[in-house]
């Protein structure tokens, strides 16, 4: 039954940890725990003042009206002002903005004629999904997923290096990833604007080749923001043609072109900043910057965090089972607290974690943990009250609780245990003269005696059989002194029926009175019987030799055995009867004593008790 309980729980154990890692697998917690990844992970961080942003901003639209009103002229004429010689002129100059078509006129010459003079310019393209249905040859249709590339117009992409500009949100609608280049039908890709601009550096200055970063299976990659929104250097366009700014401020660095104002569409909110959009070149500036710096991220793909996750469900279900709460809290709060700066310090090591997935599944079995373990504790107690009861004294009760509901398993333990019998003597020949009614009101109130003066003393009240009652002390708990609060109940027995014997000699004629046996010894104590009916008691010789004396002792006698007047040496005062008395079963030479009265003073802090015969 054991093994079957462990196994049952085991199975138990795994069900809800495979549940919760299924259900995380299943995405609800996508939303909140990619915006605890963004605070966790995503640190601002000094650019190292490599790229400079130029904006078509504010100033810019004020001066030179609504954007969508530009000639190509003014783009023309700040690529001659910032590659203003040989010496003095950007390392790089990309321009996120998408110049599509030939408009007609000599602005678009020039346009191309300032972007080719220096070859360091690199222009926007975009791709564009076109999902439709295909036919097959067959007769039969397929959903097709066509690429279109908008590219620069033609004189301009001539003389151009092309990146794309294509950003693509998560289902948050936030921006993490970038996407490092489109592969075409035909093969051919078409690299990121970031990555045209981070290689065109690196071989300007001849560096070594931009070692490219992981990507997933769509050809995205994490991307570690450096900076927030208006984090990067951001110089008006209108400061540029003006020649505020001089050109040599943007001699050997990164130039990022486009717009930076609210109204032209061009913004994201990024993992980065969640109350604040960050414009397009901004968010080119970031992954710039990250390419160069080549601290590249891999997030680990969900089988082995969802594997990692169901480990580490299993061994908090198996902390939180059955433990206290303060064990379990402690468990809790290391998983949880832990988890946390474990994520930051693998993301520290390149690789990127759910951040939520542990901490919520950890706290969903700890309060499911906390609220079994108190249903269970409930039951516990009730079955552990319903049981002990009827047997031993209220504060006993109240401790077996504390312990749990272990002591009611069916089976029992060798204890040393002081058991005592007491019988009525005389009732039976009473009976025969009575009613039924006033001999069971006559029983009744010795067996309440009984009951009284054992629970009292902290004894267990095993059993009544007719006019007969057997208690023990020792179990079910430890006691201090036990063999003394057992001989101390068994005087309070003899007092209390003086009375009950003097009312029955009055109104019947008859006096009753009773024996009691007293014995110290080991027994098998426990719940005995089987699942549909079991007792709590106690069974062995001891128990037998208790019945022995207590059948020999005459009525208002107590005798007892040499263990218990050895255990109480200098306590109480005991005549031994020698071997005079025959025990049923006991070999020759099992001494018996009658119990005369328990000593006071100090050394056995008791008031004096005489048992005399009634």
């Amino acid at each position: 039954m054991h093994i079957f309980g462990k196994t049952k729980a085991g199975a138990v154990a795994l069900l809800i940890a495979g549940g919760l890692t299924l259900l995380a697998g299943t995405g609800i917690l996508d939303r909140p725990d990619l915006a605890a990844a963004d605070a966790l992970y995503q640190q601002r961080e000094a650019s190292d003042g490599r790229i400079v942003l130029v904006g078509i901003d504010e100033q810019a639209l004020e001066e030179y009206g609504p954007y969508q009103q530009w000639g190509r002229d003014i783009l023309a004429e700040t690529l001659e002002k910032l590659n203003r010689s040989d010496s003095v002129r950007p390392a790089v100059i990309a321009i996120d903005i998408l110049y599509t078509g030939e408009t007609g006129t000599e602005a678009d010459t020039r346009l191309a004629e300032a972007a080719g003079r220096y070859g360091n310019v690199i222009t926007a393209a975009k791709a564009e999904y076109d999902n439709s249905l295909i036919g097959n040859g067959a007769g039969d249709y397929v959903l097709g997923k066509s690429v279109v590339m908008k590219q620069p117009y033609a004189a301009l992409e001539n003389v151009t290096v092309q990146g794309h500009i294509n950003v693509g949100v998560d289902r948050d609608g936030v921006l993490r990833h970038h996407l490092l280049e489109i592969v075409l039908p035909d093969g051919s890709r078409v690299p990121s604007m970031a990555l045209e601009a981070a290689r065109m550096y690196r071989e300007s200055r001849g560096e070594e080749e931009i070692s490219l970063p992981p990507v997933d299976g769509r050809g995205f990659w994490y991307l570690p923001f450096c900076g927030a929104p208006e984090d990067f250097e951001e110089i008006s366009l209108s400061r540029v043609l003006s020649g505020e700014v001089p050109a040599e401020s943007f001699s050997g660095k990164i130039v990022f072109i486009g717009p930076y104002a609210a109204g032209l569409q061009d913004s994201y909110i990024t993992a980065a900043d969640h109350t604040q959009q960050m414009y397009g070149v901004e968010y080119q500036a970031n992954a710039v910057q990250a390419l160069l710096w080549g601290r590249y991220k891999k997030e680990a793909g969900n089988g082995l965090q969802l594997a990692l996750l169901f480990l580490i469900l299993l061994a908090a279900m198996a902390g939180f089972w059955q433990r206290p709460v303060k064990s379990s809290t402690l468990l809790w709060a290391v998983l949880c607290g832990g988890w946390i700066p474990a994520c930051r310090w693998l993301y520290g090591r390149g690789y990127v974690f759910h951040v939520l997935w542990v901490p919520v599944g950890v706290t969903v079995l700890y309060v499911g943990s906390l609220a079994a373990n108190y249903i269970r504790a409930a039951l516990d107690r009730r079955r552990v009250t319903g049981t002990f009861e009827r047997y031993v004294a209220p504060e006993i009760v109240g401790e077996l609780l504390k312990e749990g509901s272990d002591k009611l398993a069916l089976g029992g333990k060798l204890a040393t245990i002081a058991v005592l019998f007491v019988d009525v003597r005389g009732f039976t020949s009473l009976s025969e003269l009575l009613p039924p009614e006033e001999v069971v009101q006559i029983l009744n109130r010795y067996l309440t005696l009984f009951s009284d003066c054992i629970l009292r003393n902290g004894g267990t009240l095993d059993k009544f059989v007719g006019d007969q009652a057997m208690a023990f002390w020792g179990e079910p708990l430890h006691q201090e002194d036990y063999v003394i609060k057992a001989v101390r109940a068994a005087v309070e027995m003899v007092e209390g029926g003086r009375s009950i014997s003097e009312e029955l000699k009055e109104h019947y004629g008859r006096p009753v009175s009773f024996g009691i046996g007293i014995h110290l010894g080991e027994a098998v104590v426990g719940n005995i019987g089987s699942h549909r009916r079991m007792d709590y008691t106690a069974v062995g010789d001891t128990v037998n030799t208790a019945a022995r004396l207590e059948a020999n002792a005459p009525g208002g006698s107590i005798y007892i055995s040499r263990a218990v007047a050895d255990a109480l040496a200098g306590r109480i005062e005991a005549d031994s009867l020698g071997d005079t008395v025959k025990l049923k079963g006991k070999k020759e030479g099992f001494e018996v004593l009658e119990l005369k009265r328990i000593l006071g003073g100090v050394a056995g802090q008791e008031n004096n008790r005489n048992v005399t015969k009634s």
